[in-house]
C-alpha cells in the first residue's frame, strides 16, 4: 500500500453524541462475522451440524477476547494493572479521571493461548481431538488478525519507529494525547481539536514535531493476508487437513514469524520480557516459542493421517 507519507488524523469512531462506535470494535465485528462464514464453509465440508458451528464460534469469541486481554495485562502492563484491577475487564479508566475508553489493550499472544485452551474444551465436548479442532479454526483466526491490526491503525496504536521511508505516517493522536490537543487549541471537542492542529497553519510547528513512523499495524495486516490465503489453499486444495496438527503448526509458525519480523520496526511496547532479557522486544521473545511449537507440529504431522 503506497501511503506516501500521510498525516493520520482519522476519527477513532462514529460519534453519535451520546456514544461513540469505535472502528476498532467494528473491526472485531467484521473479523468474527467473516470467521463465522469461513467456519460455516469448513464445517459444511466436514459434515458438522449448525449446533457445532455455533458452539465453536462462541468458544472462539470468548477465548480470543479474554485471552487477548489477559495477555496484555500480564505480558505488557502488569505494572499498571496491579494497581488498577477493575480496569482489566471494564472498558474504562479511573485515573487520572473516570472516562470510557473501550478495550484498547489486547495481545495476540494471549489470544493464541486462550484459543488453544478453548479448543481443547470444545474438542472434548464434540468428542474430537484437540488438533482436529485447532486445524480447522486456523483459517478464520488468521483472517481475523488482519482486521484486528487494521483496527489498531484506526486507533493510532502499536505504531512503528520513526522513518524517512515513503510509507511513513504521522500518527498525530499517538504523539499528542487528547488532553494536550484540547489545551493547545482551546477547542473542547477532541476531534475538532486534532483537525485544528493538522489543518491550521498556526499549529504547523507542533505538527512538524510529530515524527513520521512505520505503519507497523498495516505491515502486519499485510503479512497476515498472505498467511490467510496460504492456509486457505492448504485446506481446500491439498490433503494437509488430514494430517493432524499440520494446519495448526503452519498457522503458529507463519503468524508469529510475521509478528517477529514486524517487531523490528515497531516502537517498543515494553513488557517484563524485554526488561529482563533485552536484545529482542517482548513481542519477539513471546513469538519464538510459538514458532518452535508450530515447527514441531508441522514435522510430527507428516507421520499422521486421519
Amino acid at each position: 500500500m503506497l501511503l506516501s507519507k500521510i498525516t493520520w488524523n482519522f476519527p477513532v469512531g462514529i460519534d453519535l453524541g451520546f456514544y461513540t462506535i469505535h472502528f476498532y470494535s467494528l473491526m472485531f465485528v467484521i473479523a468474527f462475522s467473516l470467521g463465522y462464514q469461513l467456519m460455516g464453509s469448513i464445517y459444511k465440508r466436514e459434515g458438522r451440524s449448525k449446533e457445532d458451528l455455533e458452539s465453536v464460534f462462541m468458544y472462539a469469541v470468548f477465548a480470543t477476547i479474554i485471552g487477548a486481554r489477559l495477555g496484555q495485562v500480564f505480558f505488557y502492563q502488569w505494572d499498571y494493572f496491579q494497581n488498577n484491577l477493575l480496569e482489566i475487564f471494564l472498558p474504562v479508566k479511573f485515573n487520572p479521571e473516570f472516562r470510557f475508553t473501550g478495550f484498547q489493550g489486547l495481545a495476540s499472544h494471549g489470544a493464541a493461548i486462550g484459543f488453544v485452551i478453548a479448543m481443547y474444551l470444545y474438542a472434548k465436548k464434540i468428542k474430537k481431538t484437540t488438533l482436529w479442532a485447532l486445524d480447522r479454526v486456523t483459517i478464520p483466526a488468521a483472517f481475523g488478525g488482519i482486521f484486528v491490526r487494521i483496527g489498531n491503525f484506526f486507533n493510532s496504536e502499536i505504531i512503528g519507529k520513526p522513518t524517512e521511508a515513503f510509507t511513513g505516517v504521522q500518527f498525530v493522536k499517538s504523539d499528542i494525547n487528547e488532553y494536550q490537543a484540547v489545551k493547545i487549541t482551546g477547542v473542547k471537542n477532541v476531534n475538532k481539536a486534532y483537525t485544528e492542529i493538522v489543518t491550521n497553519p498556526k499549529y504547523s510547528s507542533i505538527l512538524e514535531s510529530v515524527d513520521f513512523r512505520h505503519p507497523a499495524q498495516l505491515y502486519e495486516a499485510f503479512g497476515y493476508v498472505f498467511v490467510s490465503f496460504i492456509l486457505l489453499y492448504l485446506y481446500w486444495k491439498t490433503d494437509k487437513r488430514n494430517s493432524p496438527g499440520f494446519m495448526f503448526g503452519a498457522y503458529m509458525f507463519l503468524i508469529f514469524f510475521v509478528r517477529f519480523l514486524v517487531e523490528n520496526v515497531k516502537e517498543s511496547q515494553g513488557g517484563w520480557f524485554e526488561e529482563l532479557f533485552g536484545v529482542f522486544s517482548t513481542g519477539q521473545w513471546l513469538s519464538i516459542p510459538f514458532m518452535i511449537i508450530g515447527l514441531y507440529f508441522i514435522v510430527t504431522s507428516t507421520s499422521k493421517k486421519i
